[in-house]
């Protein structure tokens, strides 16, 4: 299955829903080839692919469990099969507060998973290519802000995650290639709102009080800004959340 020449190759990982499938479809209208990664809601994953095609606009599937190296490496080489190259990575696949997740996958899926990935990936990127990783305030800012004890596992690995993708920036140069960071505030209508609100709902209303939280349309629109925005490798776009932006005088 091929795509036309000049339309750039998308993979966004953990695409099936909310900000992952709503960047999709905004890249897809903008001419790009998107390629939403899931694992396990195939159906999910088809329903969109579809919706992006009847728009007029070119999708399709790969279902892998980014975790699982296995699973990453026959994710990247079937990507490399169909399309020759990868132009865009976006790492949007995070987890950590499921329910029965052993104590070590917060580090595997947010920090592990995302560096295995990236290097899979870069040697099939052609230069002037881009990698976004799309994060949190609270975990952006960790270690520098306060974090509900909920949310403490994500953070920590989601920050490890950003910490080891810069230290891969002088490598992804020598490709040609730039790493970009989106951060935002809690996304109103996120899964991870909703499972933060069921445990810890004082958390997510003092969020809420403190200014209006981005919605995913307004937060995807900024992650799909960031695969052609003329920034340099390692720059950070912040959505939301004024008061973790503001800095204070001693």
């Amino acid at each position: 299955m091929g795509h036309p020449a000049g339309q750039r190759v998308v993979l966004i990982t953990g695409a099936s829903r909310g900000i992952g499938a709503e960047t999709a479809r905004i890249l897809a209208a903008r001419g790009d080839h998107v390629i939403i990664n899931y694992r396990e809601k195939l159906k999910r994953a088809k329903t969109i692919a579809d919706e992006i095609s009847a728009a007029g606009g070119s999708a399709s599937t790969a279902g892998a469990d980014i975790s699982d190296a296995a699973s990453a490496r026959t994710l990247v080489e079937t990507v490399v099969e169909q399309f020759g190259r990868l132009d865009v990575l976006v790492l949007n696949a995070s987890g950590g507060l499921e329910r029965n997740a052993a104590p070590d996958y917060a580090m595997s899926i947010n920090r592990d998973a995302q560096t295995r990935l990236v290097e899979l990936a870069v040697p099939h990127m052609p230069p002037g290519s881009r990698i976004v990783f799309v994060t949190s305030h609270q975990a952006h800012f960790h270690g520098r802000k306060p974090v509900p004890a909920d949310y403490e596992p994500i953070a920590a690995s989601k920050r490890a995650g950003e910490d080891a993708l810069r230290t891969m920036i002088p490598t992804l140069a020598t490709h040609g290639v730039t790493l970009h960071i989106v951060s935002g505030d809690m996304i109103d209508g996120t899964i991870i709102v909703q499972l933060l609100e069921r445990r810890n709902p004082a958390a997510v209303s003092a969020r809420r009080e403190s200014a209006p939280l981005p919605t995913i349309p307004e937060f995807a629109t900024a992650v799909a800004e960031a695969t052609t925005s003329p920034t340099d490798s390692g720059h950070t776009t912040y959505v939301g959340g004024p008061d973790y932006l503001t800095t204070h005088s001693h």
